[in-house]
């Protein structure tokens, strides 16, 4: 890690009178520009769309003296000093390509979050990584919790930054998720301790390159004061830890599905044990949860309860308040969720399965497999999903715009498996995956929907591609 002392409160910025642009309606938009037009800056909203939705959120920031541009989401209006996006918008618009000729800066929303923090603000405890973000921070924030913290989790997921950051309530701490994007926008942000959690090829249409998007995530670790988390099967975590410019006494520490090496967390004998906030760290460990403890206690998940977990022993949290705050987790719809037992075959929805990473994790998990895939690719490639997976394949349903692209690497790297290829994209498709998947499943398999692709191609997200799955299910044993 690098050496160079990070100050970790960023310059105060004074907004009253500054010209400031918001890029993107939304999520991000809106209350963005209500924050800025509240502090005294001059507010015009630029959007690329000009469709019923932005024109009722474009005629409540007008009711309130906010200037809104639809439609026009490329020219940098005149006067700019201060650009804030929504985190999804590419840099390479020519809005941004404009602002970086005119020398005005580009903040994300979690940039602007960090700088409207005041001076008794909360400390982050931030994670990133392309899979297991969203569970590591709700596992991190029931930890907080049961160890009696004020906190939530916020960023990407929940409550949103700004709201955290200025509403009423005060926090001890924040579990904060942020993604690539956030973090390519956000240049001075500083977290008390940052986990990246594991890196493979992602958004790589929007970063352009698989080093800038490692750059980006890296960025999480930059500034960090207590601990940077990585994850020790996957060394381009550990890199971007090296690279990192932290402040002196920052840690790096490590997390192991396998026994753990001083300064790491990892399992021994179904134990998960920090052998990293402990006193004489050459010879001790302290337990900390059972495997059991973990829900549902993939492998992959495991490896998210460790890094959640040394997160919280970074903050201070005993170790009583991991086993209690993992005991009373409960993960997400969508994320390997068992939906039915039929005839002795075990149906999962892993819907957030949204690229080859997290499907790859998903189809770890099982031994006997009727897997249903397909979507839209993203750009991604599948041999090597396939040739690590054609083992654990019973057959395979492959459904969505991009499923040629999965039925070729089958070809290539598991010929002995059964395929069935549903030439259609309507949203009935999954009853038929299901009723498919049925067919070539033995007593003792499991169905897994992992499909190692986006949904909008069938569906308006991953939540409804999975609750199409679930009801399919249903009928199926009805």
């Amino acid at each position: 890690m690098g050496s160079g002392k990070v100050t970790s409160t960023s310059e105060l910025f004074d907004f009253q009178g500054k010209h400031v642009t918001v890029a993107g309606l939304g999520v991000s938009g809106v209350p963005a520009a209500k924050v800025l037009h509240a502090r005294g800056a001059t507010v015009t909203v630029v959007n690329d769309g000009d469709d019923a939705r932005a024109r009722e959120q474009a005629a409540e920031l007008e009711a309130l003296g906010i200037t809104v541009r639809l439609g026009d989401g490329a020219t940098l209006p005149e006067g700019t000093e201060l650009i804030v996006t929504a985190p999804g918008w590419k840099p390479d618009k020519p809005l941004f390509l404009a602002a970086e000729k005119a020398g005005v800066p580009v903040w994300g929303d979690v940039e602007l979050a960090w700088r409207l923090r005041g001076p008794e603000a909360a400390p982050w405890l931030a994670v990133t990584g392309t899979n297991g973000k969203t569970t590591t921070v709700q596992m991190l924030a029931s930890i907080l919790k049961a160890a009696g913290l004020r906190t939530a989790a916020v960023g990407n997921i929940g409550v949103s930054l700004l709201d955290a950051v200025l509403g009423e309530e005060r926090y001890d701490v924040l579990a904060v998720e942020l993604s690539s994007y956030q973090l390519h926008w956000a240049p001075s942000l500083r977290a008390h301790s940052a986990a990246v959690l594991n890196l493979a090829p992602d958004h790589l249409d929007w970063h352009g390159s698989m080093e800038a998007y490692a750059h980006d995530k890296g960025r999480i670790y930059e500034g960090n004061r207590v601990a940077c988390v990585y994850n020790v099967e996957d060394k381009a975590t550990e890199d971007l830890v090296r690279e990192a410019d932290v402040e002196e006494g920052c840690r790096a520490i490590g997390f192991t599905l396998g026994a753990p090496a001083p300064s790491q967390f990892g399992v021994v004998d179904g134990i998960l044990v920090d052998r990293a906030f402990v006193e004489n760290r050459q010879k001790n460990a302290q337990e900390l949860a059972e495997v059991s403890d973990v829900n549902p206690s993939a492998p992959h998940n495991i490896a998210n309860a460790l890094a959640a977990a040394a997160l919280a022993r970074a903050f201070g949290v005993p170790a009583q308040a991991v086993r209690d705050g993992l005991r009373s987790f409960r993960p997400d719809a969508h994320r390997i969720a068992h939906v039915a037992d039929i005839d002795s075959v075990a149906y999962v929805d892993d819907s957030k399965a949204t690229n080859t990473h997290a499907a790859e994790a998903s189809l770890a998990s099982y031994e006997s497999i009727v897997w249903i895939a397909g979507g839209l690719a993203k750009g991604a490639t599948f041999d090597e999903l396939v040739a690590k997976s054609a083992k654990r394949l019973r057959g395979a349903v492959l459904i969505g715009a991009d499923r040629a692209l999965i039925r070729d690497a089958l070809a290539r790297h598991a010929p002995e498996v059964p395929v069935v290829d549903l030439d259609r994209t309507d949203t009935e498709a999954m009853l038929q995956a299901v009723r498919e998947a049925k067919r070539l499943a033995q007593p003792g398999d499991t169905v897994l929907l992992a499909p190692a692709c986006a949904s909008m191609d069938m569906f308006t997200n991953y939540n409804q591609r999975g609750d199409a799955f679930a009801a399919a299910v249903r009928e199926l044993g009805a």
